[in-house]
């Protein structure tokens, strides 16, 4: 009955007129004013050990960021200021935040695949955390960390630790990015499948479900049944690293809305569109329910981070393009050193209105704040240095990836990036970016119907 209740919702929409709901689903949305009230940061250089019966190789990870070639002798690269391979597991790269907090508040975080990819992160092991940050000492406490694995075979295809009893997951056999957790269940979207993971509140995978679109799988080039050569629009129709970005659940816990973070690609191997697909998954009864939803980019993005729902139809949207670094520091003709090659231009939290659906599919956008243009006029912010000429009184967050958002009381949300250790340079040049969380005073977007 609730399911049907929020799918009523959603036919609301085919009263619009087709003309005023693509109008208004692809319009510049209002732009509504964000205020820095928090800011706290874990180092770059953080880790921690992993499970004590997990393999041997798991104490040193980032042994294949240098390429092809494995680099075996701990602390010998260097790469934005850190030594790597590193020494334990990174605590690293926040890819979303559970809808639901444990008892005490706190946070339920995703870690994502480890170094970004499949082949450089098979020494990286898979889980999420619970934190707790306090924004009165600008740091933020780990309270646990939870470790995935798969002791009794659910994964469909050969993982990394295949032959272990543990069989503990790795960068190698999923890409994490979403988070929900309904009942006793953790629901998880990943990127190489795409797939839905399920499993217990320590750890211990209960299914693995792949994504299905008018009664087909839909693919990656990372799904693990492809080989090379596979072709765009036949044997795939999701760009690599287009998986699940954002996993939203439902506040009445009936629906899980799995979002896309890159358009699918038609016959001919192009981008059906400047939209992202968001699908529906039944977790009760661990089905695709065949129900979607479009969402227009803004212009200049090109991904999404997270996605989140406010209450009952209602839900904020990470969208991002794919540059990093203040504009104000941008590397000029002939200039490669000292600047952003890149610069940070599209960084948004987009409010939607699930229950405004129109004739074409799209998503009502309601408004957004500019988390490059965040007033700060009490100097909350804590970070020493941020390249640039930045404004007196303006906070910046000029990440490349910025993937958690979440609804913090009645005026607030918590937003944080992932710092793609060591990769990642966006606050600082030449400097691995932290994990931040910021928490936003943004009572007009909260409001805004």
């Amino acid at each position: 009955m609730i399911l049907k209740t929020h799918m009523a919702r959603l036919a609301v929409a085919a009263t619009f007129a087709a003309t005023l709901g693509t109008v208004a689903a692809n319009a510049d949305n209002v732009v509504v004013p964000a205020t820095l009230a928090g800011h706290a940061a874990i180092p770059a250089f953080s880790f921690s050990a992993p499970p004590a019966d997990a393999p041997q190789e798991a104490w040193v990870s980032g042994k294949y960021t240098n390429g092809a070639t494995p680099v075996r002798a701990p602390q010998s690269l260097e790469r934005n200021g850190l030594m790597r391979p590193f020494f334990g597991q990174p605590l690293q790269g926040f890819s979303g935040y559970a809808h639901r907090r444990a008892d005490d508040g706190s946070l339920y975080a995703l870690i994502d695949n480890g170094f970004g990819s499949k082949a450089n992160s098979s020494d990286a092991l898979l889980g999420f955390t619970r934190i707790a940050p306090d924004f009165e000492s600008g740091t933020i406490a780990v309270l646990d960390r939870v470790w995935l694995h798969d002791p009794d075979q659910h994964v469909p295809f050969r993982i990394t630790h295949e032959a272990t009893d543990q069989r503990y997951l790795t960068g190698a056999d999923f890409d994490l990015e979403g988070i929900q957790i309904v009942g006793d269940t953790v629901w998880i979207g990943e990127e190489f499948g795409p797939y839905l993971i399920a499993a217990t509140m320590d750890g211990r995978v209960t299914g693995v479900y792949p994504t299905m679109i008018d009664g087909e799988e839909l693919r990656s080039p990372d799904h693990p049944s492809l080989r090379i050569p596979a072709t765009a629009g036949t044997d795939w129709k999701l760009p690599r690293s287009g998986g699940y970005e954002g996993l939203a659940l439902t506040p009445d816990g009936s629906l899980l809305w799995g979002m896309l973070e890159k358009p699918l690609v038609d016959e001919t191997g192009e981008p059906e569109g400047d939209f992202l697909r968001v699908l529906a998954f039944d977790p009760s009864s661990r089905a695709w329910t065949g129900a979607s939803f479009k969402f227009a980019l803004t212009p200049g993005a090109v991904a999404i981070g997270d996605f989140n729902f406010i209450d009952d139809t209602r839900a904020l949207v990470i969208e991002r393009d794919g540059g990093q670094g203040h504009p104000s520091a941008a590397c000029t003709d002939g200039q490669s050193d000292g600047c952003f090659d890149r610069p940070a231009e599209v960084k948004r939290v987009t409010l939607i209105d699930t229950a405004d659906i129109d004739d074409d599919g799209f998503v009502r956008r309601v408004a957004q704040i500019d988390l490059m243009d965040i007033q700060d006029p009490n100097g909350v912010d804590r970070m020493p240095v941020t390249s640039g000429d930045i404004p007196e009184g303006v906070f910046v967050f000029p990440f490349v990836t910025i993937e958690s958002v979440i609804r913090d009381g009645d005026e607030h949300i918590l937003v944080s990036n992932d710092n793609n250790l060591p990769f990642s340079a966006g606050r600082a040049l030449n400097v691995a970016d932290s994990n931040e969380i910021i928490r936003l005073h943004v009572p007009e977007l909260l409001s805004a119907e």
